[in-house]
């Protein structure tokens, strides 16, 4: 099913409709930009099931930034009136059907009144006072005395929210580092099997050959493991990391393997205290830090 729930944001696809156009919204796009990405039209996929989620999802937002109208109401209307999903919720779960159809009657009764509030155009504060940049390497210290390391890859921020994107690296000594001694360990990551052309996936991931090279295959996209960390939490961890240089990871490698959240360093000392635990339990790789970095 191409949804998690019968509510009417509930699920990825209506997720990234309803927040691209939210995005583009807050960002200053005009609105002939954002009909634009964001077409109220059937999806390419010819499913009733997929257009109903994308077509409600789209009309939420619509009617939120005050972009309603009669034409809008009556294709939304036509488009429910198949009951694609509340047949298929129907089908596995009587009840499901049942409360996707409530929310959709009470769905359509919302956006078919006036929108008295329309939401404005948010601005979100960029923390400026950032604690570290990308590509800083950083060591830090568990409680046993051994140095650790970690790459600040990325500083993402994104409506309003800060955080850090740190990837581990396997170096573990009772000497602190320097960059060097991080040249000839690795960087923990991941492929990912890929039905992408060669050509296709080098478009998408210019430095995906590096890896290629060096497994020896050529239809996987890769990412590194990532732990995140709030602007907000790093505030209560700064003074437990120290940086000792820059490494940069080749731009497009990136990419999310995986990624979690850390919000103490707790969270630090369970991952690399037994730091090969962690990689056989979670099944991620090894990767040399001279095959993804740019040196």
């Amino acid at each position: 099913m191409a949804t998690d729930g019968v509510k009417i944001i509930d699920g990825d696809t209506a997720h990234d409709v309803y927040w691209g156009i939210m995005d583009l919204y807050d960002s200053g796009a005009d609105l002939e930009t954002i009909f634009k990405k964001y077409p109220l039209s059937i999806t390419e996929s010819g499913d009733d099931f997929d257009d109903e989620i994308y077509i409600t999802a789209c009309g939420l937002a619509y009617w939120e930034i005050g972009q309603m109208t009669a034409d809008k109401l009556t294709y939304i209307k036509s488009i429910i009136d198949k009951g694609a999903c509340v047949s298929e919720w129907a089908e596995e779960d009587e009840k499901s059907g049942k409360a996707r159809q409530k929310v959709l009657d009470k769905y359509f009764e919302k956006i078919s009144n006036p929108n008295l509030k329309v939401r404005p155009r948010k601005k979100y504060r960029k923390i400026t006072n950032l604690y570290f940049q990308p590509d800083d390497l950083l060591t830090f210290r568990l409680k046993d005395g051994s140095y650790c390391a970690v790459i600040c890859a990325l500083v993402s921020q994104h409506r309003g929210q800060c955080n850090y994107i740190l990837v581990p690296t396997t170096y573990k000594s009772d000497k602190k580092p320097v960059v060097e001694d991080i040249l000839n360990k690795e960087i923990l990551g991941g492929t990912i099997f890929s039905s992408f052309s060669q050509e296709q996936a080098k478009a998408f991931q210019p430095d995906i050959e590096r890896i290629w090279k060096f497994i020896g295959r050529t239809n996987v996209a890769f990412g590194v493991v990532q732990i995140a960390v709030t602007h907000q939490n790093f505030t209560e961890l700064k003074d437990k990391f120290e940086k000792i240089g820059t490494l940069k990871i080749a731009e497009s490698l990136k990419r999310p393997q995986s990624l979690g959240y850390e919000s103490s360093f707790e969270g630090f000392e369970n991952i690399f205290s037994d730091l090969d635990n962690h990689i056989r339990i979670f099944k991620q790789e090894k990767y040399p830090v001279k095959v993804l970095c740019d040196i």
